[in-house]
C-alpha cells in the first residue's frame, strides 16, 4: 500500500486515476479547487487546495508520500496576437508555479518513502505545433524542461515523469469536443481515430507511480494516440 497524493483529484485525469488507485487499495490524498461534489470514490481524504495561493495549506499531508501527481491546468487556446504578457504569466503560475510548490512541500515527506515517483502533465503541442497552442505548449514546455532536471536532481530516490497527452474527454477540453461533430473531426486527426478517455491517461499515470517503471525517470510519455509519431 502507498501513499498518493493527487492534487486536482475533482475531474478529468485526476479523478479517473484517483478511483483507480484507490481501488487497488493505496490511500490517496487528494485535492479539489472549487468541485467539492461527488468527490471520488475510497480517498483517504478530500482537501480544498487552491494551488495559486501564495500559500497554498498543505497540512492534510500525510508523513510519508509514496507517490506525487499535480493535475491543474488549463487550454487556454488563441492567436498569439491576441495573448497578453499577463495571460503567459498567469498560464505559468497555474501549470509551473504550482507544480513547483507541491513538489517543494512535498518532497521532504517523499524522502520518508522507500522510493518515490512523481507525475506531471505536459502536452502533445509542446514537441508537436499546432495553430493556437502558443500559450499552453510555453508553460508545459517549461514543465517538460522541470521534468528532466528534477529527475536527474533527485535520482536515484525520487523519479519524476511527464505525460504528454494528445486532446482528452475532460472538462479542460470542454469547448474543443461539446457536439458529436468537434468529438468526429478530432478523433479523425489520430492514427487511432479516437479521443483519448481520462482513464487512458490515468492508466500510465498509475504505472509511473508503480514499482513496474522502477527503471524510468526523465521520460516524456507521448500518450496521444500516435498523432506526434505517425502519419496515416
Amino acid at each position: 500500500m502507498q501513499n498518493i497524493v493527487i492534487i486536482g483529484a475533482s475531474s478529468g485525469i485526476g479523478r479517473a486515476l484517483a478511483i483507480q488507485l484507490s481501488r487497488g487499495s493505496h490511500q490517496v490524498f487528494g485535492t479539489f479547487n472549487k468541485n467539492m461534489a461527488n468527490p471520488p470514490e475510497g480517498l483517504t481524504s478530500y482537501t480544498q487546495l487552491n494551488t495559486l495561493d501564495e500559500n497554498p495549506d498543505y497540512s492534510f499531508l500525510p508523513d510519508t508520500i509514496d507517490g506525487l501527481v499535480y493535475c491543474p491546468g488549463a487550454v487556454n487556446l488563441k492567436p498569439f496576437a491576441r495573448i497578453k504578457p499577463e495571460d503567459f504569466l498567469a498560464d505559468y503560475q497555474l501549470q509551473v508555479l504550482g507544480a513547483v510548490k507541491a513538489i517543494q512541500t512535498c518532497l521532504p515527506k517523499m524522502k520518508n518513502a522507500a522510493a518515490g515517483s512523481i507525475v506531471l502533465f505536459s502536452t502533445v503541442a509542446v514537441q508537436t505545433g499546432f495553430n493556437f497552442h502558443s500559450l499552453v505548449s510555453s508553460s508545459k514546455g517549461a514543465v517538460e524542461g522541470l521534468t528532466r532536471a528534477l529527475a536527474a536532481e533527485l535520482a536515484p530516490k525520487v523519479r519524476v515523469n511527464c505525460i504528454a497527452p494528445s486532446i482528452t474527454d475532460t472538462p479542460l477540453a470542454g469547448t474543443l469536443l461539446n457536439s458529436p461533430e468537434k468529438k468526429e473531426a478530432n478523433a479523425q486527426r489520430h492514427p487511432l481515430k479516437k479521443i483519448g478517455r481520462p482513464e487512458d491517461l490515468a492508466y500510465v499515470a498509475a504505472f509511473l507511480l508503480s514499482e513496474q517503471s522502477a527503471w524510468m525517470t526523465g521520460q516524456i510519455i507521448h500518450a496521444d494516440g500516435g498523432i506526434s509519431a505517425l502519419r496515416v
